[in-house]
């Protein structure tokens, strides 16, 4: 992770981009919703989308706010407007019949959120590889450091940082391709990033994720849909501790951690991608399958 200060006072017009997000099914079988990561794109999701369409899943997976835009917009992005854009593609499909959240990353908080809202709606949630903090092995101890900086003063809207290998990917093939587009990439030249993610992280976007964090927490012991966390124990970005943290204080009585041994943190599409969509297959199967709903008088949790 390298930072790069940039003091650029131009104002940045949005641009017109070709919304990536995606809809798969007939719309006959139970909806999953699938939420991506900060930065990221809905192209991190598709090898899960495709998986469970098969499976008679009605798959929807939005684009959120001002993401595929320039960095300069999306660093003045709120957390908020991300939330709205899952809020708004949730209350479309709320009434086709059961309806699960799964997200990575940031986007796991987020799914958290939907089910605080909708407690009688949501029929089960599954967190990727959530980041509440960001402490894996791969964040160093300055950027650790820095944070403060992007939290409690105005420069945060100066800082990047930019993504440096293993990029959350342990898988070596695909991280060559995503390489060849991050260390060729500059700040304003950003056109694979609908495909690939941001390569740079605004600080800005550090003090967003800390906000939502903080909104959570306070509503963590309202959370009673029954809940999945999925993470790799060699998390590059985001410890176990994530996932733990969330464990212990929602108040699901369904609830599971579930660890990889062979991916970083970009679980979605990594080496173990399709035992990620097994795993949530039989949990949300455990739940109900095509006809699950809210949880209803389920004893007990489970941890694997």
């Amino acid at each position: 992770m390298a930072l790069k200060w940039v003091f650029n006072f131009k104002k940045t017009a949005r641009i017109e981009v070709p919304d990536n997000g995606f809809s798969l099914g007939s719309g006959k079988g139970p909806t999953l919703l699938l939420v991506h990561g900060l930065t990221g794109t809905p192209s991190e999701m598709r090898f899960l989308g495709n998986y469970f369409s098969r499976r008679g899943y009605s798959v929807v997976c939005p684009r959120l706010a001002d993401h595929g835009q320039p960095l300069e917009i999306l660093k003045r992005a709120k957390w908020e407007s991300f939330y709205e854009t899952v809020r708004e593609t949730y209350l479309k499909v709320a009434s086709q019949g059961p309806v699960y959240v799964a997200g990575l990353s940031m986007g796991a908080l987020l799914s958290l959120l939907l089910a605080e809202e909708f407690p009688e709606k949501i029929a089960g949630v599954s967190c990727l590889s959530p980041t509440l903090f960001y402490d894996g092995w791969n964040v160093p101890w300055w950027a650790r450091m820095l944070l403060p900086l992007a939290y409690f003063t105005p420069f945060r809207y100066y800082a990047y940082f930019k993504e440096e290998p293993p990029y959350g990917i342990k898988n070596e093939a695909v991280r060559r391709r995503v390489d060849e587009y991050y260390k060729n990439a500059t700040l304003d030249n950003l056109k694979s990033a609908d495909k690939y993610g941001y390569p740079y992280f605004p600080a800005t976007a550090f003090y967003e994720l800390r906000r939502l964090r903080l909104y959570l927490e306070k509503r963590l012991s309202r959370i009673h849909a029954p809940v999945q966390l999925v993470q790799a124990k060699d998390d590059d970005m985001t410890s176990v501790r994530n996932s733990q943290f969330l464990h212990d204080r929602i108040a699901s009585r369904t609830k599971e951690i579930v660890l990889l041994y062979n991916s970083y943190h970009v679980i979605t599409a990594d080496q173990e991608r399709e035992t990620v969509a097994q795993k949530m297959e039989a949990f949300f199967n455990g739940l109900g399958g095509p006809s699950a709903g809210p949880e209803t008088g389920v004893q007990g949790g489970s941890r694997s």
